[in-house]
């Protein structure tokens, strides 16, 4: 399945976040354990977030008030930049397994740049926009 892929800018994103080994099981509590902590998700907007290091973090992104270190979180900056973004949608978890094919396919669509994490960002609960770092055109 090929879903339409397009070019996005993001701004660089402050973030707190909880860290888990990439493509384990440590992802799931992770996430349980950041929206447990945040207490209410409500207007709350969250971004899985990885790179070649082995390290997956699950971020929510800073507002006005948040507090990491009182909340037993990690800090952090998720850069901005161009990005190539896909969308899938549908329930989850049954989306969850489209996530590795779309990063393929956006891998094949452009030039990756290493130095930038890719994410997910998840949009609502039936959809989460993928999202690629490109090398900047000079």
């Amino acid at each position: 399945m090929r879903l339409p892929v397009r070019r996005v800018e993001r701004t660089e994103t402050p973030v707190m976040f909880v860290a888990a080994t990439d493509g384990s099981a440590e992802i799931g509590p992770a996430w349980d354990h950041l929206e447990t902590v945040l207490g209410s998700l409500r207007g709350r907007k969250f971004l899985g977030v990885f790179d070649d290091s082995g390290i997956y973090r699950c971020c929510v992104q800073v507002r006005a008030g948040d507090e990491p270190d009182q909340l037993g979180l990690q800090s952090g900056v998720v850069p901005g930049g161009h990005y190539l973004s896909a969308t899938v949608s549908g329930p989850q978890p049954a989306a969850y397994a489209l996530l590795t094919p779309t990063f393929e396919q956006l891998s094949r669509s452009g030039d990756r740049d290493d130095t930038r994490p890719s994410i997910e960002y998840y949009r609502r609960h039936d959809r989460i926009d993928l999202l690629m770092p490109i090398r900047d055109r000079s």
